[in-house]
């Protein structure tokens, strides 16, 4: 089904087009979302959550915006971080109570985070499609290293020395210090 049919039947019939969308795109969903948690019951939560909200906010998906695929691997990525964060700050809260106060950035902070952001963007879109791909499994999406490795057919330290390369090449066109 494309992703024209699929956007027109979760606004006419919501439950057969879920049924359909999760039948098509669930296992990329999980792939995603157990990329980043690794506790299986996270994950399995973070799933529930993530289709919650596609339930929710199915028909707001816009065909002539983009490919439902890079709509829903970006919503089960950042729901899965979020998922992360909080986790994170519930173990570090019970640990230390007075660490919460400390994650705030200033105005300043933020805006220089934004054009570095920026800046890193255009950096990795000058990439090879396959270093962009390597790039993106290992530090967007937090895929493990021997896993990047055996699904893009590379021996485990050749993928290492590649990423090593790129982050040495986006260190030196970012302005950091590169040995």
């Amino acid at each position: 089904m494309t992703d024209r049919e699929l956007a027109q039947l979760l606004r006419t019939d919501r439950e057969a087009g879920m049924e359909a969308l999760l039948g098509q795109y669930g296992p990329l969903l999980r792939y995603v979302i157990g990329g980043v948690l690794r506790d299986p019951q996270d994950a399995e939560d973070c799933y529930s959550e993530v289709t919650l909200s596609l339930w929710q906010n199915g028909e707001r998906f816009d065909p002539e915006q983009g490919r439902l695929s890079s709509y829903l691997t970006a919503a089960a990525r950042n729901t899965a971080l979020n998922h992360l964060k909080a986790r994170l700050r519930r173990e570090r809260h019970q640990a230390e109570p007075d660490a919460e106060a400390a994650d705030h950035a200033t105005p300043e902070q933020a805006v220089l985070q934004k054009e570095q952001a920026e800046r890193l963007r255009r950096a990795v879109e000058r990439l090879s499609d396959k270093d962009r791909a390597l790039f993106y499994r290992r530090y967007y999406y937090l895929q493990p290293v021997a896993q990047i490795a055996a699904e893009m057919g590379l021996s485990l330290r050749a993928a290492e020395g590649r990423l090593y390369r790129l982050r040495q090449r986006l260190r030196q066109e970012l302005g950091g210090d590169a040995p």
